[in-house]
């Protein structure tokens, strides 16, 4: 690891300051993937701006339909709250399915979703929802934040705030996991906004992304039968030691009939 400056402000303004100083410096949030990648020298930030005693960052908020969770919110408390399980239940389940015990006492919603490893559940929640990101500078649409491996639409030294997830008539996350590291092969969230559907889909390909062809088959009706014989092509997947791109293909039906069927239950 090579040696960095450590900061520790109180404020997101602070922050966003020092960051504007220091042009190779990270924001620090979890750290369960920036500090890995730090000990294998895959990156040197001169400084480390670590966001964790910042309070205006964390927390969860319900008003109306939406659930709103601040960046800093560790992945255990989404996992846990009551006031997500009851508006958006399949949120609260795919953050209790997130790495081990370790990882969901210190990875955050924020950190997950600015990093966009390929694996990531957040990702796939936030699209199948259809989440806004907010920034210190702007409000971000899912749709439009995931760019691709590992990139998003942030800008240089732009701080995620929150995230705000509307809540569906019903919804569910299956996925298909490394039995070792728990990342997801392939994973699929699946909600029904009375009638409108979302599909998003995280581990299959370089980035989270939607399935178009799954959203017209279950708004037109949501049932296990609609996505069940779907053939998913097999173009553009990860292609590793774990799945070929073919296999992922074939996982993502699995596991968008399985989301359908949880979803319904």
């Amino acid at each position: 690891m090579h040696a960095f400056n450590y900061h520790r402000p109180a404020s997101s303004k602070d922050a966003v300051s020092l960051s504007s100083k220091n042009a190779e410096g990270r924001y620090l949030a979890g750290g369960q993937s920036l500090v890995q990648a730090m000990k294998l020298r895959l990156s040197s930030p001169t400084d480390l701006i670590d966001l964790g005693t910042i309070k205006d960052l964390a927390g969860i908020k319900v008003s109306g339909s939406t659930v709103e969770i601040g960046a800093m919110t560790r992945h255990a408390d989404v996992a846990a709250s009551a006031e997500v399980k009851k508006a958006i239940p399949a949120l609260a389940a795919l953050a209790a399915m997130i790495g081990d015990r370790q990882v969901r006492h210190m990875g955050t919603i924020g950190g997950s979703l600015a990093n966009n490893d390929p694996a990531a559940d957040y990702p796939a929640a936030a699209l199948g929802l259809g989440a806004t990101i907010t920034t210190n500078k702007r409000k971000i649409e899912a749709d439009k934040f995931f760019t691709g491996l590992y990139e998003t639409a942030l800008e240089p030294g732009e701080l995620i705030t929150s995230v705000s997830f509307p809540a569906p008539k019903r919804a569910a996350y299956m996925k298909f996991k490394n039995p070792a590291s728990r990342f997801a092969i392939v994973g699929v969230f699946v909600a029904d906004f009375s009638g409108k559907v979302r599909v998003g889909v995280t581990g299959a390909g370089p980035s989270a992304f939607r399935q178009a062809d799954m959203e017209k088959a279950l708004s037109t009706k949501f049932a296990p039968e609609s996505v069940a014989n779907m053939k998913v092509k097999a173009d553009g997947l990860n292609n590793d030691l774990h799945a070929s791109p073919e296999y992922r293909a074939h996982i993502v039906t699995v596991m968008a009939k399985r989301a359908v069927e949880a979803a319904l239950k």
